[in-house]
């Protein structure tokens, strides 16, 4: 596929071919909107928050009697009927994140260049770096030459401030580098400015096979200085050795004596009692002993008379002593009593 490239004065100078796998494909809508909801959402926060009735201040008692009224049921001044109440099923904090498998992602932006290309609200200028200084004027001119007059994606490159200070105040207008270019961008903005070089980018990031990355040729590193790697090596010089003396080994060269044969008297033999016949042993029929009988009690002290056992004298048994009353003082007889001594009454001297 080709694609006609303009000037900054809306003149068509040259074609390029570009990747049909990134502007040539049937967008798969369904694709498309998915990316697009799971950006959107993966951008909220999800820190919105709201009380429930438990939460909020407030009586728990109801505000009247059950019955009898003929008024409706209330409860307490927490309802989330009554103002001040809590909020019946309000928003929490939590995540909104979606993900979306990464050929999906690149998908959903194939088929949004190809919708961009086949509408006709994809133009392709040959560069935007003329701009020797921030200028709104120069960006307003180009996008009028381009045909461009509602809301417009500017992308370029590589990320370009000039351009960026350039068309930061246009309204509906944004700037965006290649590496940066997203489903959501791409939707909300009608026409689509391309440089030549962000084409190149484009297909490089999600066309069929990847850009080539460029390549830098290096200085050759110096070699490192070897001894003798130019010259031939020298010749080793062999050191013959002596040959170091032989151990002398004791009859080692000459025969080896014949052994003396010493002949030894035998042992005698030891004498094992267990060789002869060991005596018969003698039998001795021992007389049966009579059966043990326990003596009866009356014939208990005539046994230990014959055994010569003396009887052990019994313990005297003791008796309990009565416990000793306690002495109580005799008791004084009123005999015994001292008499309370009468003094007598002094009498009044008579005047």
């Amino acid at each position: 596929m080709k694609l006609a490239v303009r000037n900054a004065e809306g003149k068509q100078v040259r074609q390029i071919t570009v990747d049909d796998a990134v502007f040539g494909i049937t967008p798969n809508l369904a694709v498309l909107h998915q990316a697009f909801v799971a950006q959107r959402a993966n951008q909220r926060r999800g820190t919105a928050s709201t009380k429930s009735r438990g939460e909020v201040q407030g009586s728990t008692r109801k505000v009247r009697k059950q019955k009898y009224t003929g008024a409706a049921r209330q409860g307490g001044a927490r309802s989330p009927v009554r103002v001040g109440g809590g909020v019946a099923f309000g928003p929490r904090p939590r995540s909104y994140r979606q993900a979306l498998p990464k050929k999906m992602r690149r998908l959903a932006i194939r088929s949004a260049l190809s919708g961009k290309l086949a509408d006709g609200q994809l133009h392709v200028i040959d560069k935007l770096g003329g701009l020797t200084r921030p200028k709104t004027k120069e960006v307003v001119s180009i996008l009028h030459n381009a045909g461009i007059e509602r809301s417009a994606l500017i992308v370029t490159g590589d990320p370009d401030r000039s351009v960026l200070i350039s068309a930061r105040n246009l309204p509906k207008t944004k700037v965006l580098p290649a590496p940066y270019l997203n489903v959501v961008d791409l939707l909300s903005h009608r026409d689509l400015l391309l440089t030549e070089d962000a084409v190149r980018r484009v297909e490089g990031l999600w066309g069929s096979a990847k850009a080539a990355p460029a390549v830098v040729e290096e200085a050759p590193r110096p070699r490192r200085r070897r001894a003798a790697a130019v010259a031939e090596p020298p010749e080793a010089i062999v050191v013959e050795e002596a040959p170091k003396p032989r151990r002398r080994r004791a009859a080692a060269a000459e025969e080896p004596p014949e052994a003396t044969v010493v002949e030894v008297a035998p042992k005698p033999r030891r004498r094992r009692a267990a060789a002869e016949e060991p005596p018969k042993a003698t039998v001795v029929e021992a007389a049966p002993k009579p059966p043990r009988r326990r003596p009866t009690p009356a014939e208990k002290p005539i046994a230990e008379a014959e055994a010569g056992v003396e009887e052990a004298p019994k313990p005297a048994r003791r008796t309990a002593r009565p416990r000793a009353a306690a002495k109580k003082p005799p008791a004084e007889s009123p005999a015994e009593k001292p008499k309370p001594v009468r003094r007598p009454r002094a009498r009044k001297e008579e005047a």
